[in-house]
């Protein structure tokens, strides 16, 4: 979509006074952007999308696709996987009318305790940069603008409001800036978000030096800087720190403060002008601009054929094969199988917070392989995963008025009115952040029939005065945020349960009281719990040790949940969660052979992977979850996958791990060794489990020939050899050892081929220039690393297969 020239929006700005103009510098409601039909402005509509495309609700809203989550995108090593991604993404945006989706998430994995790595794509600065690329090239050619998060140095949550991350110079333009710098200089990405944290002393929201020094200034950006929801916090300090538009709205500290701010002369009108402009350059990339745009017809459904084939591809391909003793993957069909843990029965395919979509569906494991082997797949449920009961799914509830799987849901005022009546599918409901009603809630009331007879957990979540009633059974919890995070009433809600003896049929009554209070008063998430009471743990294993005896194969599938990995919360430790572990070493001691299925986004702690005979990490999968990792185990879609980031051998051996503030500051003591960057210079306590790039397949590889061609980046080119009996996919990696002792290992390049089985071919890698040089703080400009060093060219920096030295003058 071709631009107005500069002149014509200096004509539209021309015609709007100040405050007209500064009015629509933050946003109208949670997800848009106010119109302004004097000057043909129309409403922009924004929705989060990291793993699909929400829409303007933030909990409830209509059913959309769920896409696999970033890390394992991004393991596939495939640009062309992320630009179809973003081509995907962009129709689900334009099937909802919406023009700007708030990703790529682009944060590194600086520690792997990080709750947020889920949405991220990887510890390495120029992976993710060229991924996060390819993913707004593929959005933004079908006009739905990408938003590059959290602008900069957001590699936690713990405190994340209130944090100071303090990041030296070079660290901050080498890492941290450099996937932003890629996705604007290969993409023209069109919007960022700045985030909620201090960098340096101040607050990204107010980065005179981020936002208008390099991205506007030494990078020449022209798009938009939004704020993250309720961040900004000032209205003279943030516009002049190159912030451009707020969100939400319509409340905000802008509107009438930054009026006065300009008329004091605290900010100069040309400021606003400038974030006006940028506005209204966004809205005309975008179609809400002048003419507005057209809609295409007959867009894929969520649950279409063709996006149950693109998200289970996509899915599989990007799962890591990490080990494969005596090739006993992929699976042989005829095999029988003991397919046993949680995860198998409720596999966990998305991450907790504002990445959370409405799926159509979420396939299990169970449903994924028994569709494929039938009754030679025998299921056995596994121990507890979590400590927190999680909202009613599965049908275990159903709305009492259409019996349809969830809970009916009345919105009522003070003087008790009915505002609305909804159905919940997923067994929560958001209140007062995205209504689209008039009134204000003070009372919600939520129903739902139990489907099953027994002994059960119920209970409600969701801050405010609450009474329940099952069966003659009542109770009146008060329900209240810790105050240890922000939005905890959004995306961490308290709950309470109770034990309970029911026959099916019964009905779970809570009325809610909302509070009054902060930002979030009368808004927050609310819904009602409900599942069967957990076994012994004892007996669930005596269970699953039965089931392996007497199968070829048993398929542990184990993993993390959205209490691990979620906005909000960082992890304290990497250790899987509950007895798994006990169970895995249970099992492995009584089948024949034993596959673990790792159901996370981010490493976890192995201590039973010399007693395993196969271990795939299969990521947060997306709605097809079951069917791709069913497909990956039996060789239907290779599994071709290579981390994106280091696994650590244990807790606390990563070069960068802890995510607590002392006395407000998170130093990035570490500096540029972060992830396999240290751990190969050896400033880790111990060497890690699987390196970045790690990654098995289904073949073996041989490597010869490797030659230099010199260049400003010199390339590299090398002969490999799929000497496998399968067809198959290598992903090339080279590598940068710089010759000067205080520069760190790093990834310069890489190149996947598919290559038939006993076929060869010659592969060229042509390093990107950005990682020939480093910055010198003390000339405050960029300078190269020198000459001299050696290309590693390996299958994943823990498998080097070739060196090649590099010239030293």
């Amino acid at each position: 979509m071709t631009t107005a020239p500069a002149s014509e929006h200096a004509a539209l700005l021309k015609s709007l006074d100040l405050p007209a103009k500064v009015a629509l510098l933050t946003g109208a409601t949670s997800f848009t952007l106010a119109a302004e039909p004097a000057i043909g402005l129309s409403e922009v509509r924004l929705s989060d999308g990291p793993t699909g495309v929400r829409g303007l609700k933030f909990s409830g809203g209509r059913i959309v696709a769920l896409f696999p989550n970033a890390t394992l995108l991004a393991s596939s090593w495939d640009e062309s996987a992320l630009e179809e991604t973003g081509r995907l993404l962009a129709e689900e945006a334009l099937a909802q009318q919406i023009h700007v989706v708030l990703g790529p998430t682009i944060n590194l994995h600086r520690t792997p305790l990080g709750g947020r790595l889920f949405e991220a794509y990887s510890e390495d600065p120029l992976l993710t940069g060229r991924l996060a690329a390819a993913y707004v090239r593929g959005m933004q050619a079908h006009g739905v603008g990408a938003t590059l998060k959290h602008l900069v140095a957001n590699e936690s949550e713990t405190d994340r409001n209130t944090v100071d991350s303090v990041v030296d110079e070079a660290t901050l333009r080498e890492l941290y800036l450099l996937p932003f710098e890629i996705a604007v200089t290969d993409a023209d990405a069109w919007s960022m978000m700045a985030a909620y944290n201090d960098v340096n002393g101040q607050a990204a929201t107010e980065q005179i030096h981020v936002n208008n020094e390099i991205v506007k200034g030494e990078w020449g950006y022209r798009g938009l800087i939004m704020s993250d929801w309720f961040a900004t916090r000032s209205a003279g300090p943030a516009a002049n720190g190159g912030l451009d538009l707020v969100m939400p709205g319509p409340r905000g500290p802008w509107g009438d403060a930054l009026v006065a701010a300009v008329r004091a002369g605290e900010v100069d009108e040309a400021v606003i002008d400038d974030h006006l402009s940028r506005l209204l350059l966004l809205a005309e990339r975008v179609g809400a601009l002048g003419t507005p745009r057209d809609y295409p017809d007959g867009l894929p459904a969520p649950d279409s054929a063709v996006r149950k084939e693109q998200l289970t591809r996509l899915a599989a391909r990007g799962m890591t094969v990490l080990s494969n003793d005596n090739a006993v993957l992929p699976l042989e069909p005829a095999q029988s199988v003991a397919l046993i843990g949680r995860h198998a029965v409720e596999t966990i395919d998305m991450g907790g917070g504002s990445a959370q979509v409405n799926p159509p569906y979420q396939v299990s494991v169970a449903e994924g392989l028994s569709a494929r082997l039938g009754d030679r797949v025998t299921v056995v449920d596994g121990v507890e995963v979590r400590t927190k009961p999680v909202p009613a799914r599965g049908g275990f509830l159903v709305d009492p008025i259409t019996g349809e799987p969830g809970i009916r849901v009345t919105l009522l005022d003070a003087d008790g009115n009915e505002l609305e009546q909804r159905h919940a599918a997923n067994a929560t409901t958001m209140v007062g952040m995205d209504d689209d009603f008039t009134g204000t809630v003070a009372t919600a009331v939520l129903h739902g029939r139990i489907t099953r007879a027994g002994r059960v957990e119920l209970g409600v979540l969701g801050v405010g005065d609450w009474w329940i009633r099952v069966g003659h059974t009542e109770s009146r919890p008060e329900l209240r945020v810790s105050g240890k995070g922000f939005g905890e009433e959004v995306l961490t809600p308290p709950l309470h349960t109770q034990l309970y003896e029911v026959g099916e049929g019964e009905l779970l009554e809570a009325t809610v009281t909302l509070l009054n209070g902060d930002q979030f008063a009368g808004a927050g998430l609310f819904g009602l719990i409900g599942h069967k009471a957990s076994r012994e743990t004892v007996d669930v294993i005596d269970d699953a040790v039965r089931a392996a005896a007497g199968a070829d194969v048993a398929v542990v599938v184990v993993g993390l949940t959205e209490e691990q990995e979620t906005e909000a919360v960082d992890k304290s430790t990497l250790k899987l969660p509950g007895a798994q572990d006990a169970l895995i070493e249970a099992v492995a001691g009584a089948a024949r052979r034993t596959v673990v299925v790792v159901n996370a986004a981010t490493p976890v702690i192995m201590p039973w992977l010399s007693r395993v005979d196969a271990v795939l990490w299969a990521g947060l999968p997306g709605q097809e979850g079951g069917h791709a990792i069913a497909a990956a185990l039996l060789g239907e879609i290779e599994p071709a996958g290579r981390l994106v980031t280091t696994f650590p051998a244990a807790d606390g051996t990563s070069p960068a791990w802890s995510v607590t503030p002392v006395d407000g500051k998170l130093e990035y003591a570490e500096g540029r060794f972060i992830g396999y960057r240290g751990h190969y210079a050896g400033r880790a306590p111990a060497a890690p489990a699987f390196w970045l790039g790690h990654g098995l397949g289904y073949s073996t590889w041989e490597y010869a020939d490797a030659r230099l061609i010199s260049g400003e980046a010199p390339a590299v080119t090398v002969t490999v050899t799929n000497t496998g009996a399968r067809d198959s996919r290598e992903v090339v990696q080279v590598y940068f050892q710089p010759a000067g002792p205080d520069e760190p290992v790093r990834l310069v390049g890489w190149q996947g081929v598919d290559v038939p089985a006993g076929g060869s071919t010659r592969v060229t890698v042509t390093p990107d220039a950005r990682m020939w040089r480093r910055w010198d703080a003390a000339a405050g400009a960029w300078d190269s690393v020198g000459a001299g060093g050696e290309l590693l060219i390996a299958r994943g920096l823990g498998d080097i297969r070739a060196t090649v030295e590099l010239p030293v003058s």
